[in-house]
C-alpha cells in the first residue's frame, strides 16, 4: 500500500473569479469555502492523510479592512458548519498560525473544533490562518528549536496560474514536488486533485541521491489537460 501524502494546497484565484463574473469578491471566498468541503471529503479515498491549506495570510491583513471582515465571518462559518461533517468524515481539524491577532470568540471557536475533531484517523485537515511561514521559523530558532509542527509536504499545488509560495511551508516543502493550474480555486475539481496526485505518483523523488536504475522520470505534460503543461513543454 502507497504511503499517505501530504498535500498543500494554495487556494488563489477566488477574488479574481468572483470579479470576472461581476460579483462581490467575497462569494469568490464562499465559492472557495464549497471547492474545499468537496476536496476535504474526496483527498482521503485519493490517498491523501494530510491536507493544509493556505487559507489566510499573515500579509491578507492588509486587505481591504472589509473583505478582512467577511473573510473573519466566513472562518468563523466554516468552523461552525464544517465541524460535524469532519467528525462524519473522520477529519481531525487543526488550524496553524498565529491567534493572538484574531477576536477572542474566533480563537475560541477554533479550540471547540479542533478537540471536537481530535479523534478523527482518516485524515488530517490543517488550516493555516494569520500563518507566515518565516514567522514560524523565527519564532522555533528563538526558542533553539526547528519547526516541527507540521510534517513534510509531498505535493503543493496552487491555483490560478501564480508560480511562488507566498510565504507558505517554506521549511516544510524543501524536496515538495509542485503542480500548477490556472484554474482558480472555486474552478478547482476533485478530478484536478485526481490528476495533481496521478502525476505526482509518475515523479522519481531523489532526495539528493542517485535513482535506481529501474526508476524513470515521467511527467504528463500534456498541454490539452492544463495551459501550464504547454508552457513547460515548450521551454
Amino acid at each position: 500500500m502507497a504511503r499517505k501524502l501530504h498535500v498543500a494546497i494554495i487556494m488563489d484565484g477566488n477574488g479574481r473569479w468572483a470579479s470576472e463574473r461581476g460579483w462581490p469578491r467575497l462569494e469568490g471566498h464562499r465559492r472557495g469555502a464549497a471547492t474545499l468541503r468537496a476536496i476535504a471529503e474526496a483527498a482521503p479515498g485519493l490517498g491523501v492523510g494530510e491536507l493544509t491549506v493556505y487559507a489566510f495570510s499573515s500579509d491578507n491583513w492588509k486587505r481591504p479592512a472589509e473583505e478582512v471582515s467577511g473573510l473573519m465571518r466566513l472562518f468563523a462559518g466554516y468552523l461552525e458548519s464544517e465541524t460535524r461533517r469532519c467528525v462524519e468524515h473522520g477529519i481531525r481539524l487543526r488550524v496553524e498560525g498565529r491567534r493572538d491577532r484574531l477576536e477572542a470568540p474566533l480563537a475560541a471557536a477554533i479550540g471547540r473544533s479542533e478537540d471536537s475533531t481530535a479523534g478523527g484517523k482518516r485524515m488530517t485537515l490543517r488550516l493555516a490562518v494569520d500563518y507566515s511561514s518565516r514567522h514560524a521559523i523565527a519564532e522555533a530558532a528563538r526558542r533553539g528549536k526547528t519547526p516541527g509542527a507540521v510534517p513534510d509536504v509531498d505535493l503543493m499545488i496552487r491555483t490560478a496560474g501564480e508560480q511562488r509560495l507566498s510565504d507558505f511551508l517554506l521549511w516544510e516543502s524543501a524536496y515538495a514536488e509542485f503542480w500548477f493550474t490556472r484554474k482558480t480555486w472555486p474552478e478547482f475539481s476533485v478530478p484536478d486533485l485526481e490528476l495533481a496526485i496521478s502525476e505526482f505518483r509518475l515523479r522519481v523523488r531523489k532526495f539528493g541521491a542517485i535513482p535506481a536504475p529501474h526508476e524513470t522520470r515521467a511527467l504528463d505534460l500534456d498541454p490539452r489537460r492544463d495551459p501550464l503543461a504547454a508552457i513547460a513543454a515548450d521551454s
